[in-house]
Parts: C-alpha cells; sequence; structure tokens
C-alpha cells in the first residue's frame, strides 16, 4: 500500500473526496497536458484512411518498431535468432515467434528500450486471477497518446467526451475499511468523475448508485461491463428512476446480446462495447452501426488458429498482437489469451478499419467436455433465470462442474433442477453439477467479475 492509500484509508469521506479530486487534478495533467491534443488530430484524421492507406501506415509503423526492438530492447535482441532478426528487417511477422506472457512476466524491464532513459515512467499491472500480474511499463507520452485514443475512437464516437460529467466503475477500492462503510462512491471534482466501488453493489445499495448519477449531473458511464448489467437489473427490478444518459460505454469485461438488452432499458440510451488491454496492445471500439472495429494504429491483430495459420472470417481464433503505440516497452506478437473472430460483412459506415465479430472469451475460461470439446459462451445458462442475482461456474475436473449462484427470494429447487438441466444439455449427464448458493461472488483485486473460472488451466499465463 502506497503512502497515499494509508492515508486515504485513515480519512473520514469528506477528505476522501478532498484526495480523490486532488489525485484526480494529478492524473487530468497526466493524461490530457503537453502532447495529448497533437495525438487526438492524429487519431481523428486516420479515421478516414481507406484500407490501402492503413497497410502502408501499419507497414512504416512495423519495420521502425522491429529496427528498435533488434537495436534496443534487450529481450528481442537476445532472444531472436539470426533469420528471426532477417524477417523483423524485412518487416515480416510470420517469421517472428509468439510472445508468451510469461516471459513477460518474469522479466518486464527487458523489453524496455535501453537507448531511452525517461524521468518519469508509469507502471500498470494487470488484474489476473492466477500467476504474478504482468507490469505494463509507460512513457507520459504513451499514456496520453492512450487517452486521445479513447477520446477520439470510444468517447467521441459514442457521441460523448471526457470533458462531460460521467461516472466509472473500475478496480480502484473505494471504501478501505469495510467496517465504516457508508457511500458507494467517492467523487473527483477535477473531471466531474463519480467513482463507484465495484465491491458494494447489492440490491439494498443500487438507489445509492443512481442517487450519484442525479446529485453530479452524470452525463455517461463507463467501466466494468458486469456491474453496470448488475446495476441494471436491480434498476429494473426495484423501478428506480433513472437520469437521462447519453451513452454507457463497457470495459474489462464482455458484453453479451442479452446484457445489453438489459443495459438499453435500465439505462434508456445507446450501450457501446469496447475492448482493449491494460497493455494497449490493441483497441476495438464501436461505430454509429453497433460493429466492434479494430484501430490499425494501435496494433496489428492476428486471429491465429492453433498451428499458427490465420483464420478465415468468422472462424474463432486465438488473438496475437504486435502493439504499435507503445514502443518503450514493444509487444512483438503478444498472445492475449484471448479469442475472437474477424467479420466476413464490411460495416456500412464509412470507417474501413477491419471489424471484429465477436470477441468470444478468454482461453483459460474455456470449459472443455470429457469428450475433448472446448466450449465458451457459458454466461448463457444464467439468461433468464429471474430468481438469480449473479451465477459464476467453476470448472474442477473433465466431469465435474460447481455453480455459484446468488439467489433472490424467489429461488427454489425449481431453479437448481433448471441450471443443472442447462449445463447437463451442454456438458452430457456424465459431469456431475453442484449447485451452490452463496451471498456473493468474490471478485479479483481489481473488482471485476469472472462468470467462468477452469480449474484444468490453473498453471496458464493470467
Amino acid at each position: 500500500m502506497s503512502k497515499f492509500d494509508k492515508i486515504y484509508a485513515k480519512a473520514p469521506i469528506w477528505l476522501q473526496n478532498t484526495l480523490v479530486t486532488g489525485y484526480g487534478l494529478y492524473w487530468h495533467w497526466l493524461r490530457f497536458a503537453g502532447c495529448y491534443q497533437s495525438h487526438l488530430r492524429g487519431y481523428k484524421a486516420r479515421e478516414h484512411f481507406s484500407s490501402k492507406e492503413w497497410q502502408v501506415y501499419q507497414h512504416t509503423q512495423l519495420k521502425d518498431l522491429l529496427s528498435i526492438c533488434m537495436e534496443s530492447v534487450p529481450y528481442y535482441r537476445d532472444a531472436w535468432s539470426e533469420s528471426q532478426k532477417k524477417a523483423a528487417r524485412e518487416g515480416d511477422l510470420k517469421g517472428l515467434p509468439l510472445l508468451e506472457k510469461g516471459a513477460l512476466r518474469d522479466d518486464p524491464k527487458r523489453f524496455c528500450r535501453d537507448d531511452q532513459h525517461p524521468l518519469f515512467k508509469l507502471t500498470h499491472h494487470t488484474s489476473g486471477t492466477t500467476g504474478t500480474p504482468i507490469q505494463s511499463i509507460w512513457r507520459i507520452s504513451e499514456y496520453r497518446n492512450a487517452l486521445a485514443l479513447r477520446e477520439s475512437r470510444s468517447a467521441n464516437w459514442a457521441g460523448v467526451s471526457f470533458s462531460q460529467p460521467r461516472a466509472t466503475f473500475s478496480g480502484r477500492l473505494v471504501e478501505p475499511n469495510s467496517g465504516r462503510f457508508k457511500a458507494v462512491y467517492r467523487y473527483n471534482a477535477v473531471e466531474k468523475q463519480v467513482y463507484f466501488s465495484a465491491f458494494h453493489l447489492k440490491p439494498d445499495t443500487a438507489q445509492q448508485y443512481v442517487d450519484a448519477l442525479w446529485k453530479h449531473h452524470t452525463q455517461w458511464l463507463t467501466g466494468y461491463a458486469v456491474s453496470y448489467f448488475l446495476l441494471a437489473k436491480m434498476i429494473l427490478d426495484q423501478n428506480i428512476k433513472v437520469p437521462k444518459l447519453e451513452a454507457v460505454i463497457t470495459t474489462s469485461e464482455k458484453l453479451t446480446p442479452s446484457m445489453r438488452t438489459v443495459m438499453e432499458k435500465a439505462y434508456n440510451c445507446p450501450i457501446y462495447e469496447e475492448y482493449s488491454t491494460v497493455e494497449n496492445a490493441l483497441f476495438a471500439s464501436e461505430c454509429e452501426k453497433g460493429r466492434l472495429h479494430v484501430s490499425p494504429d494501435v496494433g496489428i491483430v492476428e486471429i491465429l488458429r492453433p498451428d499458427g495459420s490465420a483464420c478465415e472470417p468468422g472462424e474463432v481464433g486465438e488473438v496475437v498482437t504486435t502493439c504499435l503505440m507503445r514502443s518503450y516497452q514493444p509487444l512483438i506478437r503478444f498472445r492475449l489469451g484471448d479469442l475472437a473472430a474477424w467479420d466476413p460483412e464490411p460495416c456500412p459506415c464509412e470507417c474501413q478499419m477491419p471489424v471484429l465479430k465477436e470477441v468470444v472469451g478468454r482461453i483459460e475460461d474455456v470449459v472443455i467436455g470429457p469428450d475433448g470439446r472446448q466450449m465458451v459462451r457459458f454466461h448463457g445458462i444464467f439468461t433468464d433465470q429471474p430468481h438469480i442475482i449473479e451465477g459464476q461456474i467453476i470448472q474442477e475436473s473433465l466431469d465435474s462442474i460447481t455453480v455459484r449462484v446468488v439467489p433472490n427470494d424467489g429461488f427454489s429447487d425449481v431453479d437448481i433442477h433448471d441450471i443443472k438441466s442447462r449445463m447437463s444439455k451442454r456438458l452430457g449427464q456424465q459431469v456431475h453439477i453442484d449447485v451452490q448458493l452463496v451471498d456473493k461472488i468474490k471478485r479479483t483485486k481489481a473488482g471485476k467479475f469472472k462468470a467462468v473460472i477452469s480449474k484444468l488451466n490453473q498453471t496458464e499465463n493470467s
């Protein structure tokens, strides 16, 4: 815990809000000063690139980046063979090896350039539930670049801006002292930002979340998809009146069609999905037509089969990315651990960025059947289950599944039978299904909700 966090933890709520605002002043400078406007103009100008212009842009950026990797990044300089360095000089990605998360996790500083020594760096950590978090190391200019990207390609595409009052569900522990819990949020007055707790959301606190939106004249919402979905369900269940909102932009977790439907009804505004990573290794955001466009100036995205060949449009494969927008700690053919598919249908909007049909899920969250089938989209078993507040699936072994359920007052043996029936239809009768009723589903340290956990993959990268 940092010195700031220790002071914050002991402070009364009014002082915590003051500290959050003071910290917000620092972060506002960090994100929106200096080169921010220049980056923003660049993203807006490139939105109109043709497919050919994108190819030329990526090829030029890639050759420059690979040259930096060979000459100035210790990991690549030592790990790449002579034939791989030859491929790098030619800008041939397919001639380069895939980068495992373990290598980055073991020694993140070996991926940083040794020809640059920035006085001030930012370090972000992933929040995976297994293994040691990965350190993502940034220059300040790269961080401002990332915020210009989100303003241009995410917020502006949704018709909003970071200059407008917003609310955020994210990983910060709003109330570190559970014994004195009184408020579900803190307020950053500098950015007019309501910062929601992802750890205190339940039916009897839902009204407090909505009250904060009214009080601070919030215009749009962003952050954890599942948290906003759960709040939306409570809003509908309790008939809570929500202020007029312009958009909700979900991040960090998969947004399913059923979640979108519930959220649109509760918040009465368009819902947009954003797909990215802590490392900013790729970025995808929804256009006005509701299609998920990958930004080619952020990274070169590959979707691959297990043998390393490229997937056809519509075919689900592993997401591998080469980050173009960060050169201080470059990531080349980085295995994200995600599964996705390209959309075979072009988008009717004018943007010629490639389109993802769907981000399916995480590799380590695939459920494996006794016959070897690998299945995703298991969150669907909780669709149209009116007596379930939250649910989580845990694969204990090939023939054993635990389903944890947070029930409401109407939950009964009928619901247990329905859950088991749905699971058996997907996995077969030979798999034992254990339904456990719990008070709450444990979140990760960052407050994220994991709908599916596979214990068959405990040694895999998070």
